[in-house]
This record gives C-alpha cells, sequence and structure tokens, in this order.
C-alpha cells in the first residue's frame, strides 16, 4: 500500500484508505469465458479513468490542482514536498516522477519517437506533438474569461490565467523565488545547479533550454525566419520579432509597482526592479562580485580571463561583448540611430544622446 506524507496526520490516514482502496478498484478487470476456464483481463485504461472520473476528484491539499486519481495526487504532491527520488544516469538532475525521467533522458539519447503526420517534424513527447498538431489546424478551442485570449491547449490557458491573478505556485527551495509555470521553475533552478543539458552538435556550447540551443543554431545556419514589415530588418525568432516592433509602436506594456517606469520588455522590468530591492542573485566564481544580470556576470568575468572574442574586421580591433563592438563598428560606418525629438540631432551612442535632451 502507498502512503502519502502530509503535515496534518488525519489527511496522511485518509489518503492511505483511499489510495488502498483505489488500488483495489483499478485490479477490477473483464471476465472472458475460453470454456473450461475463465480469464480476467485489466479494464482499459480509458474506462478506468471515465469510471474514477465519475466517481470522485481529489484535492492537493496545498494548491488547487484536482486529480481523478489518488495515484496522479500521490506524484503531484512531490512538487511541494520537493522530494525527487528518481535521477538522471548521464547528468545527475533528479525528476518526482519516473515517467518525466524518461522523458528528460531523451535529450541525451536524441530520441523523437512522435512524429507528425503532416510536416514529418518530430518530438520527444507526445503532448508537444499534440500542441503541434495545432498549428496545422488553427484550432484554438480554450479561451480566457478576462481577455478573451485563446489557445489550443487547456494547460496553457490555465497559465496564461495566472496573469491575471497574479498566482505563483511553484517555489525554488534555494532562493525562495516563486513562478506561475512549473517549466519556468525547472529552468530557474538551472542558475543554481549550473545545469545546460542542451549542447550543440556545431560547436561546444551548452544552453539551459532547448528554445536557447534552436536561437544559437541559426548563428551557423544564419537562418532569419520572422520579417519586420515597418524596416525589413530580419530575426531569428518570433519573440525577437515581437520585442523588435515594440521599436516602432512605442508599446511598453510592462510597469515598475514602485516608481510607475514602464518597459518594452519583461526581463527590462525585473532587471530595473532590481534598483529597488538590491538584489544582485549573479556572483562571480573569481571574486566577491555580485551583479544583477546574467550579461553583466559574463563581461565581468572576462576581466578575470582576459577574453576578447568579438573582433572588428575593419581594423582589427577586439571587444569583450558583441555591443561593445557594435558600438565600435559605427565610428568606422558612421551610423547614428539616437534620433532627438526635440531638434532632429543623431547620435551613434544612447548615452550622448540622453545626455542631449538634458539641453531640452
Amino acid at each position: 500500500m502507498a502512503s502519502v506524507k502530509l503535515e496534518d496526520c488525519s489527511q496522511t490516514m485518509e489518503l492511505n484508505v483511499n489510495i488502498k482502496d483505489e488500488e483495489e478498484e483499478e485490479k477490477i478487470g473483464t471476465s472472458v469465458s475460453h470454456g473450461d476456464h475463465v480469464e480476467t483481463f485489466p479494464a482499459s485504461r480509458q474506462q478506468q479513468q471515465e469510471d474514477h472520473r465519475a466517481k470522485r476528484s481529489h484535492h492537493c491539499p496545498h494548491c488547487v490542482e484536482i486529480f481523478p486519481f489518488l495515484s496522479k495526487l500521490k506524484a503531484h504532491l512531490k512538487i511541494h514536498t520537493g522530494e525527487k527520488p528518481y535521477s538522471c544516469s548521464d547528468c545527475g538532475v533528479s525528476f518526482s516522477r519516473l515517467d518525466t525521467l524518461k522523458t528528460h533522458q531523451r535529450i541525451h539519447t536524441g530520441e523523437k519517437p512522435y512524429y507528425c503526420s503532416d510536416c514529418g517534424e518530430r518530438f520527444s513527447q507526445m503532448s508537444s506533438l499534440k500542441a503541434h498538431k495545432q498549428v496545422h489546424t488553427g484550432e484554438k478551442p480554450y479561451s480566457c474569461s478576462d481577455c478573451g485570449k485563446c489557445f489550443s491547449r487547456s494547460d496553457t490557458l490555465k497559465s496564461h490565467e495566472r496573469i491575471h491573478t497574479g498566482e505563483k505556485p511553484y517555489f525554488c527551495s534555494d532562493c525562495g523565488k516563486s513562478f506561475s509555470r512549473l517549466d519556468n521553475l525547472k529552468t530557474h533552478e538551472r542558475v543554481h545547479t549550473g545545469e545546460k543539458p542542451y549542447s550543440c552538435s556545431d560547436c561546444v556550447k551548452c544552453f539551459k533550454t532547448s528554445t536557447e540551443l534552436k536561437v544559437h543554431q541559426r548563428t551557423h545556419t544564419g537562418e532569419r525566419r520572422y520579417y519586420c514589415s515597418d524596416c525589413a530588418k530580419c530575426f531569428k525568432t518570433s519573440t525577437e520579432l515581437k520585442l523588435h516592433q515594440r521599436t516602432h509602436t512605442g508599446e511598453k506594456p510592462y510597469f515598475c509597482s514602485d516608481c510607475g517606469k514602464s518597459f518594452s520588455r519583461l526581463d527590462t522590468l525585473k532587471t530595473h526592479e532590481r534598483i529597488h530591492t538590491g538584489e544582485n542573485p549573479y556572483s562571480c566564481s573569481d571574486c566577491v562580485k555580485c551583479f544583477k544580470t546574467s550579461t553583466e556576470l559574463k563581461v565581468h568575468q572576462k576581466t578575470h580571463t582576459g577574453e576578447k572574442p568579438y573582433y572588428c574586421s575593419v581594423c582589427g580591433k577586439c571587444f569583450k561583448t558583441s555591443n561593445e563592438l557594435k558600438v565600435h563598428q559605427r565610428t568606422h560606418t558612421g551610423e547614428k540611430p539616437y534620433v532627438c525629438s526635440g531638434c532632429g540631432k543623431s547620435f551613434s551612442h544612447q548615452s550622448n544622446l540622453k545626455t542631449h535632451q538634458r539641453i531640452h
């Protein structure tokens, strides 16, 4: 008999009894006669789910999740307890569920058993394939009652609704930071573990997420499939295009609750908020300095290594960051992209524009 440990002993006893009852019920199957003997076959999984869903639902005592099976509740409770008994033999990462471990191991094996019959694209998870198929059908049956936005998946709608409610049920056990989505928590945890399970087959670089890897791989292929209709610039991802388009529209949908300043990007808002909180979560392993962003830390670490990987093809000068190189190249091209709205004067540096605007 399985048990689920909760703070309230009475809850533990009740769950123990119910799990035993449910396990007995799951053994009930279908009998088939073969003349002188009878064989019993387990009822189909779908039928079991329908029967149990009709009989009862199981509420998580820690959050709003509801499950048709106590076994599903038991697996879910590990999110709250932090228990992760299943570890990957390749990279050591631990998981609360065996099926999650098996799915994770496909990162290392490269196995993608699920493929789309429409375009041939392959996936490591059935859920990813199902979500992808709706790209072809355009079906978005789940709508948000607050803003009317539609989604192809119910779990995506549920995650979206947390934007309106502000709910963040997933907590980092290392720093206490909370998240509205479990996958965001898992990605964040790699900041603490240093895990980068996604490696580029063309170079030695590794990444925390598959999305980061896909974007990086386009530096090798040169692919830029997303096109801005206002200025003809091309981008590697739809997100980059969407963020860029705000430079044309002036849209700044993210507001700081402390000072009211608005931003076009959520990550820029989060970085800004650290001015108010004083948080510097990124620390240098070579010295005692801490930084607000991982980018600042990476730039700083080059002061220890002396690395200057960005090279100017015109004059041969080297720089620590791609941004420094980009700004430097304007000395050769004469480009002045920052224009004063008050008098029309243009500048090669944004800082020079800001200094100039104080005159007005």
